[in-house]
Formats: C-alpha cells, sequence, structure tokens
C-alpha cells in the first residue's frame, strides 16, 4: 500500500519537518520505494513534482529539502506498486484543472472495478485505478458545478463525501483532494490527522531521530493541519479516522467532519488487499496505487 500526506496551514510554511519523516518511508524505514511525488499550491496553482525514483535517495527530493518552498497547502504521496511499472504517469499527486484551479488527488488503496466506470471527457495518463477514480469524479464534479467553482468549502465536501461512499463501496478508498483552498481527506482504513496551535511545542518524528520546534515553525502563531496515512512524530495526539470519514481542512483549520459509515466499516474489513487472491472471476488492476 502507498502512504499520504497532506499538510494545510494559515501561513506560508516550509513543510520540510513533515516531508523528512515522510521521505524515509519511501524505501528505507518503508516499502514504499516505486516512485513519489508532491503538489505545493502557490494560491490556485499546484507547483508539482513526481519522481518514478524511491523518495528515499531521490535527488529531486533532496532539492526540495535544500531549497524549501513555502506553501499554505501540499499534498504529497509516496507509492508501493503491486504490478506494473514504476513509471511517471503512474505516479501521485494527479492533476486537473476545473473551473481556472488546480485540482490535486492522491489515493492509497485498490478499486478492483473502478474501469468498468465509462469517461466521457477526462483521459488518464497512466494506467492506475486511483487516476480512473480521480476523472471519474472530476467528470460527476463537472456535472454537478458547471458554471463556477462552489464557494462553500462543506458543500464542495458533501458532494466529494457522496461520490468517495460510491467508489469506496469497490474497495479500499484513502484520499487527499486539494484545490488550493481546502483539503478534502477520506478514509477507507487508514488514516489520521493532527491539528497544531499555540501554545505549539517540540515533536519528535517516528521514522528518524530529528525533532523540531513548531513555535519556530509558526514564530507569529497560527494553525497548521497534518493528515497522514500513518502519524509521522511519536509525542503528540494524532485522531485516527474510522472508515468512511471526511475531512475537510482549510487554512489550517479542520472545518467540517462527514461521519463514517457502517458500509465503509464493512468494506474495510472485507476489501481485497494487494498479497491476497483476487476474488473469482475478478482481474486484478494492472498496476496499482
Amino acid at each position: 500500500m502507498c502512504e499520504l500526506l497532506g499538510v494545510t496551514c494559515s501561513v506560508p510554511v516550509d513543510i520540510a519537518f513533515s516531508f523528512s519523516g515522510f521521505v524515509l518511508r519511501g524505501g528505507h524505514t518503508g516499502p514504499h520505494a516505486d516512485g513519489w511525488g508532491v503538489s505545493l499550491y502557490q494560491d490556485n496553482f499546484a507547483r508539482t513534482f513526481l519522481d518514478e525514483k524511491p523518495a528515499y535517495g531521490s535527488a529531486l527530493a533532496r532539492f526540495l529539502h535544500d531549497n524549501p518552498i513555502e506553501t499554505k497547502l501540499a499534498v504529497a504521496h509516496i507509492r508501493h506498486m503491486t504490478q506494473g511499472a514504476a513509471r511517471l504517469p503512474n505516479t501521485h499527486p494527479f492533476v486537473r484543472v476545473l473551473h481556472h484551479r488546480h485540482l490535486v488527488f492522491a489515493h492509497n488503496g485498490t478499486l478492483l472495478h473502478v474501469r468498468e466506470r465509462p469517461l466521457a471527457s477526462e483521459s488518464p495518463l497512466g494506467t492506475t485505478d486511483s487516476e480512473h477514480a480521480f476523472c471519474w469524479m472530476l467528470e460527476r464534479l463537472r456535472e454537478r458545478y458547471p458554471v463556477r467553482y462552489p464557494e462553500d468549502p462543506a458543500e464542495l465536501g458533501e458532494t466529494i463525501f457522496t461520490l468517495a461512499n460510491d467508489l469506496g463501496s469497490d474497495g479500499i478508498f484513502n484520499f487527499l483532494l486539494a484545490d488550493g483552498r481546502s483539503l478534502f481527506a477520506r478514509c477507507g482504513d487508514n488514516l489520521s490527522h493532527i491539528v497544531r496551535k499555540p501554545p505549539l511545542g517540540r515533536a519528535t518524528l517516528v521514522d528518524a531521530e530529528l525533532q523540531v520546534d513548531f513555535a519556530q515553525v509558526l514564530p507569529g502563531g497560527g494553525s497548521l493541519a497534518v493528515v497522514a496515512t500513518q502519524p509521522l512524530t511519536r509525542d503528540e495526539p494524532w485522531t485516527k479516522a474510522t472508515p468512511g470519514t471526511l475531512w475537510v481542512f482549510e487554512a489550517g483549520e479542520l472545518v467540517k467532519t462527514f461521519a463514517g459509515t457502517a458500509e465503509a466499516a464493512r468494506v474495510a474489513e472485507t476489501a481485497w488487499r494487494p498479497g491476497a487472491r483476487v476474488p473469482e472471476g475478478t482481474k486484478a488492476p494492472s498496476t496499482s496505487t
């Protein structure tokens, strides 16, 4: 399985601390060595960096660490494929345009039947179930909002929640979806978050003996929220989502929660996962997330 990282803040910040621990899982402390990517928003534009090589030891990852780009909203992904090649077109996050803003999407899980859902206008560049799911969601968003982008993040969240539950009935569907303003985080089986506010203290990475004082990261105060597949720090109170939950974050705050469902919990318990036997009559995805 892959891992997800989302960061949203009330002021522009350097995400180097969270990103450093995340990158270590890309082939060093974790098996996610089949490519990685990160999108860093500048207003509605997502500056996106992708690499089919392992994040740990990546020259591009080192460049970003040594030349930090401050942002209010970021989405990152490290990939652990089960079948198929590690190629740039299969590397998350995926980016599309909707009403003059970049939408960024990253997924963890497997949707066995998603390619049976036809696409009318969007065309995947790669062969992952993840990108097909994103294209299908984007077409539904275009139908729901044909003229302008919705002003209310909670309204958009409700739409995304409904679409996610539909797609999530097919398998494990953890994802992050960002639009330059809000971060939508959906739990299929594993997702946690933390919101950091003053008084800010210190935290230590799970994957390295590296500690940061967040009072130095946010010297003027503010709020910073981090979402990850697994908690990145060992000495902070992370909140784990129940399956089916959709969190909506804006400017470092959790602004809306759509509660998990019994159906999502059932899927989390019974869905096919990489390494398990493929259900009879079903073909496994040619590439996994």
